[in-house]
């Protein structure tokens, strides 16, 4: 019975570092979110040129 416990206390932390750490933003989220605003600029620059 108490490995049982102590298995339910491991997979409880585990999940909670899981998901705290899933809501930091990292370089490469930080980096694709600059191409994607690069991206976006272009598309509405040539827009509004061809238009």
């Amino acid at each position: 019975m108490r490995y049982f416990k102590k298995l339910i206390l491991a997979t409880v932390v585990l999940s909670l570092v899981a998901s705290f750490s899933a809501c930091q933003k990292g370089p490469a989220e930080k980096a694709g979110e600059k191409v994607d605003k690069a991206a976006e600029k272009t598309k509405d620059e040539v827009k509004d040129v061809t238009h």
